[in-house]
């Protein structure tokens, strides 16, 4: 990873305050660029401004909504860099509120495009993407040459969104580069619901005592990746023009089921419990069964592989909510 593209640049964060983009921040302070932090603060969508408590002096802040097209092209405006985070991330929300989730993952993505067009066509983005996209798998693991069938409102739109940063890239040269995210999570995730992740409520549930809900028999294969390698592969594709026009999926070489996740969470010293329950109505029809992720093609190229184990990770982000818990829920 080239560090020095960052020293000195300007780099614009939408979805600034939210889980990835902090944490994103945070590495980026370090690497001495200038960063701009961009949120709604809209409460449902995982925004809080805890999340900067420690880089709070060394970034700015602004507070507007990614469907305000005049603030975002302002905004824009001599930044090098556009980590192009801010989405509606909840499945289950985007199947009672599509038209929100049209107009925060496709629309507002469209004018986000639109104005880099008009007000700086030499920006680098990276799209938060996501695994959502591919429905349910026809093989495991999971690779970019897969069908994409998504079984949600919000797959549909975010595969939109993904399509038009491709688009931009190959017609008008506006260097973009999208990844496809699996389970991530760490410090600064959402907590108070399963909005952006189980696996938020699930910590929660443990730190407060209460029975973690499995859903089904906990079967189901997944991946994860902690918060701080999917920042270095956003920092690695930012920094790469042959990574432009690409899609490239994340993921993880450690695959567990459900049920044995909560095991591990109940084993690490907090005590708690977990317990199955029948998966919810909403949920059930548009879960997408057992899935991970091939990473093969990002490694080969820019030589991004995991490095936080699970277990590891798990601890750390524990840890991390037994002390903050307070500012999360």
């Amino acid at each position: 990873m080239k560090l020095h593209d960052y020293q000195g640049s300007s780099v614009l964060i939408t979805g600034g305050l939210g889980f990835i983009g902090s944490n994103l921040a945070r590495v980026l302070v370090e690497y001495g660029a200038q960063v701009t932090l961009v949120d709604s603060l809209i409460p449902k969508f995982g925004g809080n401004p805890y999340n900067i408590f420690d880089i709070k002096d060394k970034v700015t802040v602004n507070v507007c909504d990614v469907r305000d097209p005049f603030a975002i092209a302002y905004l824009l405006q001599g930044k090098d860099y556009l980590f192009n985070l801010a989405g509606q991330t909840s499945h289950v929300d985007s199947m009672s509120d599509p038209q929100s989730d049209l107009d925060i993952n496709t629309a507002s993505q469209l004018s986000i495009l639109e104005a880099c067009r008009k007000n700086n066509p030499s920006i680098k983005i990276v799209f938060a993407s996501t695994r959502q996209i591919y429905g349910k798998p026809d093989y495991l693991p999971v690779d970019e040459k897969h069908p994409t069938r998504p079984v949600d409102v919000n797959g549909i739109n975010k595969l939109a969104g993904e399509s038009y940063h491709l688009l931009y890239n190959n017609v008008y040269g506006i260097r973009a580069t999208a990844l496809r995210l699996t389970n991530t999570y760490g410090p600064g995730m959402r907590v108070q619901d399963a909005r952006q992740t189980f696996l938020g409520i699930w910590i929660r549930m443990l730190i407060e005592g209460k029975p973690i809900k499995v859903f089904g028999d906990g079967s189901q294969l997944r991946d994860f990746n902690y918060v701080d390698d999917c920042v270095t592969a956003m920092l690695m594709v930012g920094a790469s023009d042959a990574a432009n026009g690409k899609i490239y999926n994340l993921g993880s070489t450690e695959v567990v089921e459900l049920r044995k996740l909560a095991e591990v969470l109940v084993s690490l010293g907090y005590g708690g419990v977990y317990e199955f329950e029948p998966f919810p109505l909403e949920r059930k029809v548009i879960d997408i069964g057992d899935y991970y992720s091939c990473f093969g093609l990002i490694a080969r190229e820019l030589g991004w592989v995991p490095k936080v184990g699970l277990l590891e990770g798990l601890k750390k982000t524990v840890k991390y909510y037994q002390a903050h818990h307070s500012y999360y829920w």
